[in-house]
């Protein structure tokens, strides 16, 4: 059951922005509180992406556009074999698209749920590929913040790639993050601090908790400690302080070890960077390039003959969806019909703001800067090799007059 569209090629050139009509719409995968996820194939090219689309009325009413547009930012300045990567951003008068990978190995949140127990040896793996890509982010000065099962996707051959930049943060050189953010049960107690009602700041310590916690929830299937998204900062954080983790005997004492150092509560003392992780004895059998060129097969394979995903999106898509994707072209020509030139506009405030979505939107397009970058690496090679073959026939005539 897809989402059916035309799937006739549009004409196009290397000119043409990317947008809605270059895709076919296959199928709903996934959804979030403003914004939904289907797969989709690029029609000219035939590659098979994930779209994320947003709304930009709910957007604005959740304000929540800042957050979008900061994402779309931070993405467009990465690659990384352990990211979800970024291809295409565009917009209509409706919503706001974001083209990235597509992963369909589902989330591991999803395969908690489906009550996989993932083996130690898996699980160090993850903790290598996930620390590999914090290491790079750290690189660009990000923090992701909101690193969870639900924010790690995995590949066909059960790879991880770290997803979702809603809430990341930038920082300049030495200087702290300070707005709280993140999804409670994963935050790192620093983020829970106050110093005389000022947050004392926070820096990249943050991602390497949470990954702790992750790490040790899918070897139990339960976080090492109890808490949800009601309780209370300070409650919270006397959790930190009174309650004590348990290690199961059946854990080798490496990864026992290995978690305790990245569940430390003093931030001085817990492992923070790729270096402290490649130092324990614990990793060295994990050589970093094997596992940056995916070298080393993950002990879970998702299965391949299945969507990893809940189905209930696709039937919510179909039935429940007031504004379906399937049907967004009809649906705008319609309105525009209706409106005509003097359409009934929005209240003011919020007219002027799905106003500045649009024109603050960043339209993003990979595939074309790839082409930019290639072009100008092939231009410079022919025109090094130019100099080269013309200091090569600048040889001085005396050179063979002489003797």
């Amino acid at each position: 059951m897809g989402l059916g569209q035309s799937s006739k090629a549009p004409v196009t050139d290397d000119t043409d922005e990317v947008n809605f009509d270059h895709f076919q719409i296959l199928r709903a995968i996934g959804k979030g509180s403003f914004g939904k996820v289907c797969i989709v194939q690029k029609k000219d090219t035939k590659k098979m992406y994930a779209m994320k689309y947003m709304n930009k009325l709910k957007c604005v009413e959740r304000n929540e556009v800042r957050n979008v547009l900061k994402e779309l930012q931070i993405m467009q300045n990465l690659e990384h074999p352990f990211l979800v990567n970024f291809w295409y951003s565009f917009q209509d008068e409706e919503d706001m698209f974001m083209v990235v990978d597509l992963l369909l190995g589902g989330d591991l949140r999803y395969h908690l749920q489906q009550n996989v127990h993932f083996s130690e040896s898996t699980v160090k793996l993850y903790i290598c590929e996930l620390a590999l890509a914090l290491g790079y982010l750290r690189t660009k000065r990000i923090i992701h913040r909101d690193i969870k099962p639900d924010n790690i996707l995995l590949d066909e051959n059960g790879h991880v790639h770290l997803t979702d930049f809603n809430i990341a943060a930038i920082v300049k050189e030495d200087l702290k993050a300070t707005s709280i953010a993140g999804t409670k049960p994963y935050m790192a107690p620093e983020l829970f601090q106050t110093f005389e009602g000022i947050h004392p700041g926070y820096s990249f310590s943050v991602d390497w908790w949470s990954l702790g916690i992750t790490a040790y929830e899918l070897l139990r299937g339960q976080r090492p400690y109890v808490m949800r998204s009601s309780t209370p900062a300070n409650e919270i954080l006397q959790t930190f302080h009174k309650v004590h983790p348990s290690y199961p005997a059946a854990w080798s004492l490496e990864m026992k070890s290995l978690l305790r150092k990245l569940l430390c509560i003093d931030v001085k003392q817990r492992i923070s960077c790729l270096a402290e992780l490649q130092d324990l004895d614990y990793m060295s059998d994990l050589n970093v390039d094997t596992v940056l060129s995916k070298q080393i097969p993950p002990g879970f394979i998702p299965n391949r003959r299945r969507l990893n995903c809940d189905p209930t999106f696709e039937l919510e898509e179909m039935i429940l969806e007031s504004k379906p994707l399937h049907k967004k072209k009809k649906r705008l020509a319609r309105k525009t019909k209706d409106q005509g030139s003097d359409g009934s506009p929005q209240n003011g405030q919020l007219q002027q703001r799905l106003d500045n979505v649009q024109r603050d939107f960043i339209v993003f397009n990979r595939e074309k800067s790839k082409k930019v970058v290639e072009s100008t690496e092939l231009s410079m090679k022919e025109k090094n090799k130019a100099i080269e073959d013309g200091q090569n026939n600048n040889v001085e005539p005396a050179a063979y007059l002489s003797g």
